[in-house]
């Protein structure tokens, strides 16, 4: 069974308009992290736009399509007419790290729940559309102590699978080595390790 450990993001704000009977709909995809960082950006789209009428909006965080942290808002337009079809985008997409906020101003003629909907999800994919999409990958964190004499064995199977060090040190009358690995890849390291005598291996996290 392979593991999903790449994730697609984006590299910096995009933009999109839609135009519907007189209303504006301006969107914002920007790349972010987490929800203060997200309240930020929109507490600056309000500030810079304070004519609008509406700023909805749809989030995505997290590496770990099973511990997505996700979220949608209408900001007062009508239920699902709004969040909903922006938050779609982002799943069509599959991104993450990401806010999609769609600054609306008011034409003076109701375009309905199927309009706005239309409306909204026009401007969030433009702003999609036009970001640039960038591969990320989730590794496995690890650190590593043997025995002083074992550090060419150590260092030809780490350089063999191209991993990542991070830090090199000692405890006490053992090396260490702090290195992570693309996810995909490490279970056949730790078994070539575990394999070996006088290796021990301690996962530290996975990001």
């Amino acid at each position: 069974m392979s593991i999903k450990d790449s994730y697609l993001s984006i590299t910096k704000t995009s933009e999109g308009f839609y135009k519907e009977k007189g209303s504006k709909f301006i969107a914002y995809a920007f790349p972010c992290n987490n929800e203060v960082d997200a309240k930020i950006h929109l507490a600056q789209l309000w500030k810079d736009n304070h004519n609008a009428c509406h700023v909805c909006f749809a989030w995505r965080f997290g590496v770990d399509e099973t511990k997505y942290k996700e979220r949608f808002s209408d900001d007062g337009e009508p239920s699902n007419s709004a969040g909903k079809p922006i938050f779609a985008q982002i799943h069509g997409f599959n991104v993450t790290n990401i806010l999609i906020a769609v600054v609306r101003y008011y034409g003076g003629t109701n375009l309905g729940v199927g309009g706005l909907i239309g409306a909204y999800k026009s401007a969030s994919k433009e702003a999609l559309e036009q970001s640039t999409l960038v591969e990320g990958f989730i590794s496995d964190f690890y650190i590593m102590k043997f025995e002083f004499s074992l550090t060419g064995t150590a260092m030809r199977l780490l350089k063999k699978a191209r991993v990542n060090i991070i830090e090199q040190g000692y405890e006490g009358n053992l090396a260490t080595i702090t290195f992570k690995l693309r996810t995909s890849k490490t279970k056949i390291l730790i078994e070539e390790f575990e394999s070996l005598h006088g290796f021990e291996l301690k996962h530290l996290k996975t990001e």
